[in-house]
């Protein structure tokens, strides 16, 4: 004897075949945003974002088809994770369609292709709207009508339409058949959507004689997903999450941070991750930028340097004089530490640097990116090129001591023109295995390719180093 099939199953079967759904006495809930009553946006730095939200619906018992409105145009569908809290095992999704067909004219019109319209067009003579039947041939480069026995296009009036047809949705749309066992549901519904972005942008006021800092971070958040989220409660997630796309992603690269300065933000480990929740609730509309203080450090040491950066090719040739009043660039460095006022996790982003001139007033003196800096690392930040401070680099010997290896001696001369002392730090990158065999300084080693010297140049006044080195490269 056959076996009847269960009901469940017979709904799951007839899922398949959504016409045959259409034909079943089904019940529909709409569900809008007014019904939310927990709302929790994740935004990643790379374009996307995590949407959570928890509503309360009177779904009732039995298959209802539940239109569940008000969701972010960029949705990726596939995303979607749906379940109940109030019974694990009391809603079953036997069905999610995504409805994105939204009502514009040309859909409209579209639409109603072999249709009947009404058009109205001013009569210049009269002035008043006259009123014609018509029916829609083609929408194909423009819209052409049939008014009577006249076939015609650009029509010079406006188009009136008896209703909307029923595949047209003023807003994205997720539809989902299910099967409910209780009057009342609240349903948690999770899903991905692209265009939700952030980024971190500090300004840095140094003081005067540009050994304190004062920083602030800020979190410029931009929604342009289609959806607007009201009282939502806001985290974000610092890094580089792999994703599946045609570009490969990286992993995050974030260290574990400690909040030690006055941040908006809370940070927590997750996985091996780090979420910032912001400790209120705030409001993103759809096509809105928003400004948040991520985080504020006061009276942070910093130290200026001046750097005059050699290259590794140098080492390879007779060059004779490799540059002449070569500019030396500035820097400003600072350790993410707690002893140093900070230590809390930098997410990547520019810094700002800001400084008072004679009168008070703050005066704009560089920018550079930096990139996600865990605590207890060392930041540095490119200022620019010193104006008053300039080196040559002299090229005095060169001897061939096989194919690869050579011998050099160097003369390199810095001059101050400012009223004080400074240091400059030579940084040497000789590219290979190197010895010095001679020099007037004392050599640094930095790595195995790179040695430096750090000299005080007087005021005014001029510092030469000179060396010979041996360079091995193969």
């Amino acid at each position: 004897m056959p076996t009847r099939p269960s009901i469940p199953g017979l709904l799951a079967a007839l899922a398949l075949w959504p016409g045959l759904l259409c034909a079943q006495d089904t019940r529909t809930y709409l569900s809008t945003r007014e019904q939310r009553s927990e709302l929790t946006i994740t935004v990643y730095n790379q374009n996307f974002g995590l949407v959570r939200e928890v509503r309360d619906l009177a779904l009732g018992r039995g298959t209802v088809a539940v239109e569940f409105r008000d969701v972010a145009a960029q949705i990726q569908p596939e995303t979607v994770h749906i379940r109940t809290l109030v019974n694990g095992d009391g809603l079953r999704v036997l069905e999610q369609n995504y409805q994105y067909d939204l009502l514009s004219p040309q859909k409209l019109l579209e639409k109603y292709v072999g249709r009947a319209v009404t058009v109205y067009r001013v009569n210049p003579a009269t002035g008043r709207e006259e009123e014609f039947a018509a029916e829609v041939l083609s929408v194909n480069q423009g819209t052409i009508l049939r008014i009577g026995d006249e076939i015609t296009f650009n029509f010079p009036g406006r188009f009136s339409f008896p209703e909307i047809p029923g595949n047209l949705i003023a807003k994205p749309t997720l539809v989902w058949l299910v099967e409910s066992d209780a009057e009342e549901q609240r349903l948690e519904v999770s899903y991905l959507t692209q265009n939700l972005n952030w980024k971190a942008d500090y300004v840095m006021v140094v003081n005067e004689d540009d050994t304190m800092a004062d920083i602030t971070g800020w979190v410029t958040l931009t929604n342009q997903s289609g959806a607007s989220y009201e009282n939502a409660r806001l985290k974000l997630v610092a890094g580089d999450v792999q994703r599946v796309t045609p570009q490969a992603r990286g992993r995050i690269m974030f260290e574990a941070p400690r909040a030690a300065a006055d941040m908006a933000f809370a940070e927590e480990s997750f996985f091996e991750y780090h979420l910032y929740t912001l400790s209120r609730t705030t409001t993103l509309l759809d096509n809105e930028q928003k400004q948040v203080t991520l985080l504020e450090g006061s009276g942070i040491g910093v130290e200026k340097r001046l750097i005059f950066q050699g290259a590794p090719y140098y080492y390879r040739g007779s060059y004779g004089q490799v540059v002449s009043n070569q500019k030396v660039s500035v820097y400003l460095d600072f350790d993410n530490t707690s002893d140093n006022d900070l230590g809390v996790p930098l997410p990547r982003g520019i810094v700002r640097v800001y400084k008072a001139d004679p009168s008070g007033a703050q005066q704009f003196i560089g920018e550079d990116r930096i990139d996600h800096t865990p605590r207890d690392e060392t930041v540095r930040i490119k200022m620019g090129e010193a104006f008053d401070v300039v080196g040559d680099r002299r090229q005095m010997d060169y001897d061939v001591i096989s194919s690869c290896i050579s011998e050099s001696t160097w003369e390199i001369t810095l001059r101050n023109h400012k009223d004080d002392a400074t240091d400059v730090q030579v940084i040497e990158p000789a590219g290979g295995d190197w010895d010095i065999i001679a020099s007037t300084h004392e050599a640094t080693r930095i790595d195995a390719n790179t040695f430096s010297y750090t000299v005080s140049v007087p005021a005014r006044g001029e510092t030469s180093i000179e060396y010979r080195v041996r360079v091995r490269w193969c």
